[in-house]
Order: structure tokens, then C-alpha cells, then sequence
């Protein structure tokens, strides 16, 4: 009859239980991620990436520095995933209506500025506007993440405006979606008075004084 007792240091199987599986190293933390991240993205927005440092974010995460080197090994990898986060949380564009180009740049624009109302954004602005020169990678993954697809949006609106004769034929859309881009980067500079709420208006309106068709 055969022995069912185990043999000496052999774990004894449970039934339907599940093996264990170990992952090498110190789990990592979702909620000291997000502190981080967090930290990192405030502290931008008060000083730019050249008044942020690895102790400083560590100090009002909570953490250690070695919890942080653990994850980014320098300051810009850190930003660099701080940025994708700040793209996550912006304000998703309201989809354009194709009743008017007018109307249409208005609501983008409006939405585009309310944007730039927030800290963090606006120091996210600078960066395209000479802050943002001793970090090359910065400037390409936030142009990338949140200014591109804001200016293809814009750029998509003026372009049907060329092929319903809204907009003159020969109409220099990317000129204008500079301009338009522009108007919000004006305001999205750190320190910068909130635009009144009849700024975009005014914004488009004047640009397509010159735009429209005659």
C-alpha cells in the first residue's frame, strides 16, 4: 500500500490552489508611481525642468531618491513620463460641429485656452517657446502628446474651410494654425493673466478678417 504521507521537505499540494509566482526584485508601487509623477509635474509647473530636482520631488512624493533612480535614472526620464501623463489629462477637444470654420475655431480655441489656464500646462507651453532648449527630448514628447494633435485639429477645421469656400483658395493654413497656436501660447505663459472669456472670439475673428472668402 503506498505511503500518502509527503516525503520529508516536499510541500504538500492543496487542491485548486494556485502556484505562486515570484517576480524578481522590489515589487513596484502604483500609488508611489502616481506620487511621483505627481510631485514631478507640480514642481514643473512652479519652476520648470531646470528648477526641479530628484530631492525635491522625492521630499513631496514621500519617498526616497533610490525609490525614484529605481524607476528613472535622470531628471529628463522622469519629465518625459511626467509629460505623457499631463497628455492623459487634458481636456479632451470638443469634436468640430462642420457648421461654420468660425464657429468651429472658436470652440477649439476656447478649449485650447481654458488649457492654458492650468500651471502646469502653461509651463508645458513654454517649453515651446525657448524654456524648453537645453531639453530636446522634452520639447519633441510634448509637442508630440499634446501640442501636435491640438494643432492637427485646428489644421483639419481650416482645410475643410478651403474646400467648402468658407476660406479663400488660396488660404496658408499651416501660417494660420501658427497664428491660432499662437493666440493660446500668448496666454498660456507662466504668470499670465487668465484671457476674458471673449478672447478666442476675438482671436478668430480677426484672423479670419483676412482669410475669408470675399
Amino acid at each position: 500500500m503506498p505511503d500518502d504521507r509527503a516525503a520529508p521537505g516536499l510541500a504538500v499540494p492543496v487542491p485548486g490552489a494556485q502556484p505562486k509566482q515570484r517576480r524578481p526584485g522590489r515589487p513596484r508601487s502604483d500609488q508611489a508611481d502616481r506620487a511621483i509623477i505627481d510631485a514631478a509635474l507640480e514642481l514643473f509647473a512652479e519652476g520648470g525642468p531646470d528648477g526641479l530636482s530628484i530631492e525635491q520631488v522625492a521630499a513631496r512624493a514621500g519617498v526616497g531618491k533610490a525609490t525614484i533612480y529605481r524607476r528613472w535614472p535622470a531628471k529628463e526620464d522622469l519629465l518625459l513620463d511626467a509629460l505623457d501623463a499631463l497628455g492623459d489629462l487634458k481636456t479632451p477637444l470638443p469634436a468640430p460641429k462642420g457648421k461654420s470654420v468660425r464657429s468651429d475655431l472658436i470652440t477649439l480655441l476656447e478649449a485650447m485656452c481654458r488649457d492654458s489656464a492650468d500651471p502646469r500646462r502653461s509651463r508645458g507651453f513654454a517649453l515651446l517657446q525657448g524654456e524648453g532648449r537645453r531639453y530636446p527630448r522634452l520639447m519633441s514628447r510634448y509637442a508630440e502628446t499634446v501640442a501636435g494633435p491640438r494643432r492637427e485639429a485646428l489644421r483639419s477645421v481650416l482645410r475643410r474651410g478651403v474646400a467648402t469656400g468658407e476660406l479663400r483658395e488660396d488660404t496658408d493654413v499651416e501660417a494660420a494654425v501658427l497664428l491660432l497656436s499662437g493666440a493660446v501660447l500668448a496666454q498660456g505663459r507662466p504668470g499670465q493673466a487668465r484671457p476674458d472669456a471673449r478672447y478666442a472670439r476675438r482671436a478668430v475673428d480677426e484672423l479670419l478678417r483676412g482669410l475669408a472668402a470675399r
